[in-house]
């Protein structure tokens, strides 16, 4: 029984982790994006703070590491990078450190679920 309980709770802790990676692939057209991003140049400026991670297994949980999928069919959200401010719906920084990554502001959590 006890066995039973240990690899259940070990399948479910897999798939909540893989659900919520930050796997994004970055769209040509505006149309076909989820989410609009616009990179700030200054950190106070950002919803969300975001560290390029090497490897897709480091882009775990909706806390800004994020990994850039080859293929749209790899990614969990779609993103469009955006020049002007106004047409984002998230403002992000990008941070050389993995330390530095997550949200500024909550509010905006819910468009990288």
């Amino acid at each position: 029984m006890k066995s039973k309980t240990i690899i259940l709770c070990t399948i479910f802790m897999v798939v909540s982790i893989s659900f919520f990676g930050q796997v994004v692939y970055t769209c040509q057209y505006k149309s076909d994006a989820d989410v609009k991003v616009y990179v700030s140049k200054y950190k106070s400026d950002a919803d969300l703070v975001v560290y390029k991670c090497k490897y897709k297994s480091d882009a775990v949980g909706n806390n800004g590491l994020w990994y850039f999928a080859q293929y749209k069919s790899d990614a969990k959200k779609k993103i469009y990078f955006v020049d002007y401010k106004s047409d984002a719906d998230l403002i992000i920084y990008f941070s050389d450190y993995k330390s530095d990554a997550g949200w500024q502001k909550k509010d905006k959590q819910h468009l990288m679920y």
